[in-house]
């Protein structure tokens, strides 16, 4: 139970780490030459950590250059890991230097703590095979719950849109104040907002900005937003009212899909009842009457 544990707790740690060392590596090296900058007038650490940082990120590429891959799936992979929130450069060498150090590291804990004992083949197979997956898997969490976030920050982005139009500013003014106005509570969909700030300022047509920003988080409720605010333009409608409809259609879809899932509770509660609270049942209410009987037939045998 003692080895258990301590294997346990070694493979946490080491994921854990491999994972802050690949995805978070340049937050962490962009904090420690904060502290180390206000620490040293001199910046002698400071220089010392950006040399160290360099030297890690040229040893992770390599790992990176070892996995064949095509362009059409790199363009995929970019593009996942820009609906995941991840838009630097490094990111997609991180990802694919990932899928080639996981399996390292699980490989050599399978042989450090003698699991590949009895089916080296299998257990090895199933080591690399789990290591290559579960940077895909990863970022396909990381996508679902960016794109709840957006999804649920959503109505509250518009009812700041109608309040900022209908106080006299433009779209394009209300979207940069929503988008400085509600980073703290919904960063993710303000980071999107703030990315169609800066294209329309770099000369970019309003539509287009807000159709990229459709295609990069991929939400329904986005596209349908976009298609509003184009047939608002096209027509000439109020942009206010037009809003304001959709973020009262949000809320009640929202609302739908709540009691729906409430609704399918009844449902799901049928296998834990059948598999784990009927047999407790029987158990208690037959248990007793089987006993009874059973020394029953026991006696009248015995005789």
């Amino acid at each position: 139970m003692g080895l258990a544990v301590f294997t346990f707790c070694v493979i946490f740690l080491l994921i854990v780490s491999g994972g802050l060392l690949l995805f978070y590596r340049e937050a962490m090296l962009q904090r420690m030459r904060t502290v180390v900058a206000t620490g040293d007038k001199r910046g002698n650490f400071s220089s010392v950590l950006q040399q160290t940082g360099v030297a890690l990120g040229e040893v992770i590429y390599q790992f990176e250059r070892v996995l064949p891959k095509s362009q059409a799936e790199v363009s995929v992979t970019q593009q996942r890991l820009i609906r995941a929130g991840y838009r630097r450069d490094s990111a997609l060498k991180n990802f694919y230097a990932a899928k080639v150090l996981i399996p390292m590291i699980l490989c050599v804990l399978v042989t450090i703590t003698g699991l590949a004992h009895a089916s080296p083949f299998v257990v090895y197979i199933c080591a690399v095979g789990l290591g290559f997956l579960a940077p895909d898997f990863w970022l396909g969490r990381r996508i679902a719950k960016r794109q709840s976030d957006i999804r649920r920050g959503l109505p509250d982005v518009l009812d700041l849109l109608v309040i900022c139009i209908e106080a006299g500013q433009s779209l394009d003014q209300a979207t940069m104040r929503t988008s400085q106005e509600l980073s703290a509570a919904h960063p993710a969909i303000t980071d999107e907002l703030s990315i169609v700030v800066l294209e329309q300022r770099a000369g970019r047509a309003r539509i287009d900005a807000w159709r990229n920003f459709a295609d990069r988080t991929a939400v329904d409720s986005v596209r349908n937003l976009v298609s509003v605010l184009v047939q608002s333009e096209q027509f000439g409608t109020s942009a206010a009212k037009t809003l304001r409809v959709h973020s009262d259609t949000l809320r009640t879809q929202r609302r739908q899909k709540v009691e729906e899932q409430a609704a399918k509770t009844t449902i799901k509660l049928v296998f834990p009842l059948v598999f784990f609270i009927f047999p407790s049942l029987f158990l208690v209410t037959i248990g007793p009457a089987a006993i009874t009987i059973s020394e029953s037939f026991k006696k009248y045998l015995n005789h």
